[in-house]
């Protein structure tokens, strides 16, 4: 800051957060309304001047007040994520990524965990979203795939993007992570090292990423001659306990599969721990592969072959949606899995 105004800005005692933006345009010699749109990103300002005011706001520690701004703009500069999902590191992964794209944005990010098998989740997600003023929410599988959720939505005009296995909205609103390919990779995998009598651990039928991934699956096995009996499909709710469960179905039977797909890591680790406990060794007597490429799967002994999916550049791509424009023409955004292959798997003796 040049030393005279510098020496105005002590002289009136503006440092930190005792700043206004009336302050700011004061000592820049512009208007208050120019300042307001530095601040917003407006593309309205021209690049000297963006620069200057930027520059003074850093020299004076000027922050804006989050609760000022929702005010003059009758909404709140915060992100929603909306979720009803039991993966814990999912959780965790999409928050990084969101918080990614947030940064430096003078957005922040609120979360609200939901039951969406109860009555009333679609009412306490609107009230959640009207009570905070939300400028968007980010909607996480399961509730993404929920269209009376996305109808309320766009009936109070709140902004969402919409994470989901295959395309159920208008591209401005869709992240696509394609789980019937995941899962069809892994098919192709485990029949080009032999493999025939393969066993699923699903997620609940009703999800759609256990619906892709059951298709996707199957559907490539079955091109390679291959079918999937109903006695190697077992449901599960992507926990570690629902795999524990299903593996001990599994691997109980008189004659074990030589290969079991688990539709997420989790459950992976339960099937782990029954053929442990049943003294079956990984890989050399089944072969096991997970989906989501978790911390967990490196971490499993032997290490997890598992489907990567970057939940954490997901959440990114989801929240920078929310931050564009209005109206913006764009194609539906995607997020490719692919198979990340360790020790878990080899040809069946």
């Amino acid at each position: 800051m040049p030393r005279n105004r510098r020496e105005e800005a002590a002289r009136h005692g503006i440092t930190g957060r005792a700043a206004t933006i009336n302050d700011i345009a004061r000592l820049a010699g512009v208007s208050k309304k120019t300042v307001s749109r530095v601040i917003n990103r407006s593309p309205l300002v021209r690049a000297d001047t963006r620069e200057k005011v930027e520059a003074l706001m850093r020299e004076v520690g000027y922050v804006p007040d989050p609760l000022a701004r929702g005010l003059a703009f009758r909404r709140s500069f915060l992100i929603g994520m909306i979720y009803d999902n039991p993966t814990a590191q999912y959780i965790v992964d999409f928050q990084y990524g969101a918080l990614d794209a947030l940064r430096n944005s003078g957005f922040e990010l609120v979360v609200h965990p939901c039951d969406s098998r109860s009555p009333d989740y679609v009412s306490g997600v609107r009230s959640f979203v009207l009570q905070q003023k939300l400028h968007g929410v980010m909607l996480v599988p399961r509730v993404s795939e929920d269209q009376a959720l996305a109808d309320m939505l766009q009936e109070v005009g709140c902004r969402y993007a919409r994470v989901a296995a295959v395309c159920l909205d208008a591209p401005e609103r869709s992240v696509i992570t394609h789980d019937r390919d995941g899962a069809a990779e892994v098919a192709d995998y485990l029949q080009t090292l032999g493999h025939r009598d393969i066993a699923m651990i699903t997620g609940p039928a009703a999800y759609r990423s256990a619906m892709e991934r059951t298709e996707g699956f199957v559907g490539a096995l079955q091109r390679r001659g291959i079918e999937v009996p109903k006695s190697r499909v077992v449901e599960a709710g992507y926990t570690f306990e629902s795999g524990v469960a299903a593996a001990e179905k599994l691997l109980g039977a008189r004659q074990r599969p030589t290969a079991i797909f688990c539709f997420n890591d989790e459950m992976a680790a339960g099937v782990y721990r029954v053929a442990m406990r049943a003294g079956i060794q990984i890989p050399q007597q089944l072969s096991v592969v997970g989906y989501d490429d978790s911390p967990l799967a490196s971490r499993l002994w032997p290490p997890l072959t598992s489907v990567r999916r970057d939940t954490r550049d997901t959440g990114r791509i989801a929240a920078a949606m929310l931050l564009q424009g209005e109206g913006e023409a764009r194609a539906v955004a995607s997020v490719r899995p692919h198979l990340i292959i360790r020790d878990s798997c080899q040809p069946p003796q």
